[in-house]
């Protein structure tokens, strides 16, 4: 795993690897012009919100690079720029970065490569530092021995530059000899659990099991599981998270079965402009993502649809949200902001 690169700038284009191929193929694709990038987020071959927050940040440069080689004007470079922000609107990670490097456009490209590089680096230190930090708050509050882990959708390398976010704590734990086996749900429709988290955990040698979304919560109430931890695309101000659909169903199961479900991710995914999670807009896709399995029809024709990409799990049903800052127990009545501050 440590050899894989999902997103690497090299000289003048972004390289990332293609995720819908996987897990039976490794094919990279080289991104030169906004409209690969935008293709390339929005068909999720390169998804997870911290990694999109690195695209970000490169996909700045690629528009630079592909106006000065058309001689645009500065309100086309501006125009692209804004068609990157906005290519997916529920996972802040991607305007938070585009925000940020767009600053430093009048300053030339090698600046805004700077600092698209930086915000790459800046991931790699959060994810290993919220590990830890999760690792602490679960030998702490729940001990065990060893943990029976449920994750829903991917959340490791893929999902972000090097090591993972939910991934990641499990991974750490796995480091401790910590992990007896790992449920990792199918995540409908597009299969990024089956796909991309099981194909993670058996590059790292974590033992795992592979489950239907549907089967999640019987298992969480049947006593199969001894927590259950998720990442994030946006966190409210108060904590209310917004995920891959279903996660919100595996909150609930672990309310009922009196379990930690817990929350990983960098401080990059906090929009504490957004008081709650009802304010989080919500990503709806296309039908047939739903009607189909690759290019397979499951559903009578014209069969109506309703995919939303991300469910919110308020607040209240979140024992803690690992970040690289520490650990946020939305409990204790205190905000995001003002955990920040402190």
């Amino acid at each position: 795993m440590s050899d894989i690169k999902p997103i690497e700038w090299k000289a003048t284009y972004l390289r990332v690897l293609d995720q819908r191929e996987l897990p039976l193929r490794e094919d990279y694709l080289e991104l030169r012009t906004v409209n690969q990038v935008i293709d390339a987020i929005q068909s999720l071959a390169v998804r997870g919100a911290p990694a999109l927050g690195a695209v970000g940040g490169y996909a700045v440069v690629v528009a630079m690079l592909e106006s000065r080689a058309n001689e645009s004007e500065p309100a086309v470079i501006e125009s692209e720029i804004d068609r990157i922000r906005d290519a997916r609107p529920t996972a802040v990670n991607l305007a938070w970065a585009v925000s940020r490097v767009r600053k430093y456009v009048h300053d030339g490209i090698e600046r805004v490569l700077q600092e698209a590089m930086l915000i790459e680096q800046e991931d790699r230190e959060a994810n290993r530092a919220l590990s830890e930090h999760g690792v602490l708050w679960l030998e702490s509050n729940y001990p065990r021995s060893r943990y029976r882990a449920l994750t829903h959708c991917n959340t490791g390398t893929l999902a972000t530059t090097y090591w993972g976010t939910a991934l990641g704590v499990l991974r750490s734990l796995h480091e401790k000899s910590k992990i007896e086996t790992v449920y990792a749900d199918e995540t409908r429709p597009l299969l990024q659990g089956s796909r991309l988290t099981a194909w993670e955990l058996k590059q790292l040698g974590i033992a795992h099991r592979i489950q239907v979304d549907s089967a999640a919560a019987s298992a969480i109430v049947g006593g199969m599981i001894d927590f259950a931890i998720i990442g994030a695309d946006r966190i409210a101000n108060n904590g209310d998270t917004a995920n891959k659909v279903g996660s919100l169903a595996v909150a609930l199961a672990c309310k009922r079965a009196g379990i930690p479900f817990l929350v990983a991710a960098p401080t990059s995914t906090i929009d504490v402009s957004l008081a709650t999670g009802a304010l989080i807009e919500i990503e709806e896709r296309a039908d047939r993502e739903v009607t189909h399995i690759f290019d397979t029809q499951v559903a009578p024709d014209s069969t109506k649809v309703f995919n939303p990409a991300f469910d919110v799990t308020p607040s209240d049903l979140i024992a803690g949200i690992i970040t690289e800052r520490g650990v946020f127990e939305p409990g204790t009545g205190k905000t995001f902001s003002e955990f920040l501050a402190s």
